[in-house]
């Protein structure tokens, strides 16, 4: 039960299978096995020890992947960090997680002048690909000097990575995931799915995000191919899945409907493409009959979960991707739970709710994670008698299928990403012209739902809603920035408890609509 495993089964099994391929590189499961091992002993060499955190920000990439299984190898833990954050809300993830040795591609580089003055402790800062000014080592070079090392042998229950989500108080949670939370997670799906060795699975979705990581690990379990590109474009991605001859991939529904709307669509050759999983955010149902009229050979998979459970939770099978049928009606859903997790839609005392009804999803099971990094107090609240409480509303049908309705956690999910409002409520707040702030997702036809702020300004000003929006990018990441700016003059609406009742603010958008989120 510990993620790097597989590579000690594939180097006996398969050596010579081809692993990865990026480009013009190709690596094979004894020459991955081996860079692996060699950039654990670097990794030692520069002073890594048992426990020590490692960040690393890029595009995807193989030498990115090398950097997921030689953490580990070295006995480190493994701290993905999102590329698209501004430069304090990384440092915010390095400083809380204590990590002292970053991974950077060319890419990204620009941040690592920002960051050295914000972080506590000095950076070890490791190129991924060209050496640049400033660097501590390269990646390559680090492999090329250094000699493997053994294995370093986890156990089930130690700490495999800490992957950082967005906080409702505005701090970002350090998720704390196991090797053993990984390992059950990867065996559930394979289970589900029925996956065998021959996939060749592309990267296109940010390997940061944790359900691209859930292929990483899944993807060697069953030692079958990883192709990657550098980041989701319609026409990369197509010419991927054409070139390499792809059968498996996750995208977010944006990703999809971007995919399949791209010109020229139809002249790409898909055959190979078995099976198209998506998750992150819900599937408008105007995609999903689309993808089912131009790839109608391909399995769909809707997944749902959350970094807290390593992240899956439930999948909707292909088999209910119908429009006709006895089967149909369930496109909608989120589908039923894996194997080995446990689902139960509860009320506000815990207590399990009528089929039917409208409650909180909770579960428990072998993935669920370890607790939040430093935050005992939010760790014992969120896994509460045992049970992980995901925050999001929804009834469950007489089959085990779940239809999510709303979230219960103020939080806005954007193409895909997490946006949690009181971050940015907390920068909007800095502005000198806002006397007061609510921030809610609206639906967009594009992303789903889209970052909106209802502003009441102080006496005497009037803000610009572009000025605003500008002045958000300066503090946080640009994709939880808002789209859209609307004002009042009268004070927000607040309950008797003294909160914002942002179902108000969001009624005249949703208005019509048979759930309150997109």
């Amino acid at each position: 039960m510990r993620v790097t495993q597989p590579l000690q089964r594939n180097l006996q099994q398969i050596p010579n299978e081809v692993a990865t391929i990026d480009g013009e590189r190709r690596h094979t499961w004894a020459e991955f096995v081996d860079r692996v091992a060699r950039l654990a002993g670097g990794l030692h060499q520069l002073g890594l020890k048992t426990g020590d955190r490692v960040a690393v920000i890029g595009l995807n990439s193989d030498r990115h992947m090398e950097v997921f299984f030689a953490v580990p190898w070295a006995g480190g833990v493994i701290v993905p960090t999102n590329y698209r954050w501004s430069a304090p809300e990384i440092a915010f993830s390095l400083n809380d997680s204590g990590t002292r040795v970053l991974f950077i591609d060319r890419a990204f580089w620009p941040l690592v002048e920002a960051l050295r003055p914000l972080v506590e402790d000095p950076l070890t800062v490791i190129c991924l690909d060209d050496a640049l000014p400033g660097h501590d080592a390269v990646h390559d070079e680090l492999i090329a000097a250094s000699a493997a090392v053994d294995e370093h042998v986890a156990g089930a229950d130690d700490l495999s990575g800490i992957f950082y989500t967005g906080g409702t108080t505005g701090r970002s949670k350090g998720v704390m995931l196991t090797h053993g939370n990984h390992v059950a997670n990867t065996l559930q799906f394979a289970a589900m799915i029925g996956l065998s060795p021959d996939i060749v699975y592309l990267h296109g979705a940010p390997m940061f995000h944790i359900a691209d990581a859930l292929y990483i690990y899944l993807v060697t379990h069953l030692g079958a191919r990883h192709v990657f590109i550098p980041r989701f474009e319609p026409a990369a991605c197509a010419q991927a899945m054409q070139d390499h001859a792809v059968t498996d991939t996750i995208l977010v529904p944006t990703m999809i409907q971007m995919l399949l709307e791209q010109p020229g669509f139809a002249e790409y050759d898909l055959g190979k493409l078995a099976r198209l999983y998506y998750g992150a955010s819900p599937m408008p149902e105007s995609v999903a009959i689309d993808l089912i009229g131009k790839l109608p050979w391909v399995a769909a998979y809707q997944l749902y979960g959350q970094t807290e459970a390593a992240p899956l939770l439930t999948a909707l099978d292909a088999r209910y991707h119908v429009t006709e049928g006895p089967l149909a009606g369930r496109l909608r859903s989120a589908g039923r739970a894996v194997p080995a997790v446990e689902l139960r839609i509860v009320d506000e005392s815990g207590a399990e709710v009528p089929r039917g009804t409208v409650g909180e999803i909770v579960a428990r099971g072998p993935n669920i994670m370890k607790g939040y990094w430093g935050r005992e107090d939010l760790s014992a609240e969120t896994l509460r008698g045992g049970w992980l409480h995901t925050g999001d509303a929804a009834y469950m049908d007489d089959g085990g299928f779940i239809f999510i309705s709303d979230r219960l956690k103020d939080m806005i999910i954007s193409g895909g990403e997490n946006v949690y409002s009181t971050e940015v409520e907390n920068a909007l707040y800095q502005h000198e012209d806002v006397a007061q702030v609510a921030v809610i997702g609206i639906p967009d036809e594009k992303w789903g739902e889209r970052v909106h702020a209802v502003v009441v300004p102080r006496d005497g000003t009037q803000p610009d809603p572009a000025e605003l929006m500008a002045f958000c990018r300066t503090l946080i990441a640009d994709y939880k920035c808002p789209r859209s700016v609307s004002f009042r003059d009268e004070p927000l609406p607040l309950s008797g408890a003294g909160k914002v009742l942002k179902t108000e603010l969001r009624k005249p958008f949703w208005e019509g609509r048979d759930r309150q989120v997109n």
